[in-house]
């Protein structure tokens, strides 16, 4: 006990004399990116068969200097909490409420293990960055769950072993120098660097905003508490704590049916492996996933409520909505190709999907209100349809609403899956 309050100390000075991220000046631009659209599919994103909804309850669990400045703006009419046991970066949040006007923001100064202090259950519960830095993140995964609404849906991101392998020898560097936290033992670390070879582990990081700052650079390589869980572990972790893992925030990098891989002879292999070790071998085959971003449920939630299911007919009344940060590109095109979609947050550079013409025209029908069995049984033969909307899935180039509410209302008839069903005896 007095070893992980000593811990826990440790990150806290480490905080308060250097507050992550850098503080913000303003939040207009990324208010400006937060349109109804962006809003919509990620709600959507967090929780398919629920009504689009934009006054939801988040926690923002070890908030730093900005992220619950950041949501309260993102979503003006939720109510947003964060906590964080850092004074100084509550005060950066603190004057941005007080400068853009985020009456929907209120903030704590408390621990992520003790969120259950605040007596209250949250229907988003965030934390980014956090868990790894914990004295006990055992304990702080625990005060998380405690603190998420039944129907709650958890984004949690930790870091990950092997992409961060640099890192870690220039921790263990660092520890063995005796460099600490001052100005000039940061600025002396930021110069040694450039001396590194260029072949050196760390440099697939090194273009990372975190190495373009005094305090991202401290918080990389000087953290007091800094830890690392590879899928398997993450897996664990999770269950540990009763929470069910949803999917992956984005989750083609870590399937054997997205990418190069897919064409390679191991293909065939990885998928007859269940879902959880396909993830573990393509962290495995990837080798640089530096963070992992899950989404994750109460463990007494029905998986229904958040699962996709193409084996049954149920994808014929998902309602398919693009995601914002794909582009379609029609220069330069592979062989065969009409168009190919990008998903800008992909950093694998074998993550493009390229289509055929009759698969773009799919895709240009989806308007975010039409059900995939009205699509494909305008456009196309039902098999084609179902392939190419859950390839379009898996590559993260949709999400879906399976929802039948004013979105996907349950009174309608065209849907073939609901003619089907209303056919059966």
């Amino acid at each position: 006990m007095a070893a992980t309050a000593a811990i826990a100390a440790r990150v806290e000075e480490f905080y308060e004399s250097h507050p992550y991220p850098p503080p913000a000046d303003d939040l207009e631009d990324y208010r400006a990116r937060w349109d109804d659209r962006r809003r919509r599919a990620d709600s959507h994103l967090f929780w398919p068969s629920e009504p689009y909804r934009d006054d939801r309850s988040i926690l923002v669990a070890g908030c730093g200097t900005s992220q619950a400045a950041h949501y309260a703006v993102r979503w003006p009419d939720a109510r947003v909490v964060g906590i964080d046991v850092s004074i100084v970066s509550l005060d950066s949040t603190r004057e941005l409420k007080r400068k853009h006007d985020l009456y929907n923001l209120e903030v704590h100064e408390l621990a992520v293990e003790r969120a259950g202090e605040l007596g209250q259950t949250f229907e988003h519960v965030v934390c980014t960055g956090v868990l790894h830095h914990l004295a006990d993140p055992e304990a702080g995964l625990r005060g998380l769950r405690d603190a998420l609404a039944p129907n709650g849906a958890m984004h949690l991101m930790v870091y990950a072993p092997y992409g961060r392998a640099g890192v870690y020898m220039l921790q263990d560097y660092c520890r063995r120098l005796g460099i600490g936290w001052s100005d000039s033992d940061i600025d002396d670390l930021a110069a040694s660097m450039k001396a590194l070879p260029p072949n050196h582990p760390i440099a697939l990081l090194q273009k990372s905003p975190d190495f373009a700052t005094k305090t991202g650079l401290a918080d990389a390589l000087l953290h007091p508490r800094d830890r690392s869980y590879s899928v398997p572990q993450l897996l664990e972790f999770l269950d540990r704590a009763d929470l069910a893992f949803g999917r992956w925030l984005r989750q083609a990098p870590y399937l054997p049916s997205c990418g190069a891989i897919a064409l390679a002879p191991h293909h065939r292999r990885l998928i007859q492996l269940e879902p959880h070790d396909q993830y573990a071998a393509m962290e495995l085959f990837r080798g640089t996933m530096a963070r992992h971003s899950v989404i994750a449920y109460r463990g007494d939630y029905d998986p229904r409520s958040y699962a996709v299911d193409f084996e049954s007919d149920a994808w014929l009344d998902y309602v398919p909505i693009r995601v914002p940060d794909t582009i379609v590109v029609h220069d330069r095109l592979p062989a065969g190709a009409a168009a190919v979609l990008i998903n800008r947050n992909h950093t694998y550079t074998d993550l493009y999907l390229a289509i055929n013409a009759q698969q773009e025209r799919l895709l240009e029908a989806i308007d975010g209100k039409r059900r995939i069995g009205d699509i494909g049984r305008a456009t196309t033969e039902r098999q084609v349809a179902r392939d190419f909307f859950q390839t379009l899935w898996r590559w993260d180039q949709l999400i879906f609403s399976s929802c039948r509410s004013a979105e996907n209302p349950a009174g309608e008839q065209n849907s073939e899956a609901s003619v089907k069903r209303e056919r059966r005896p």
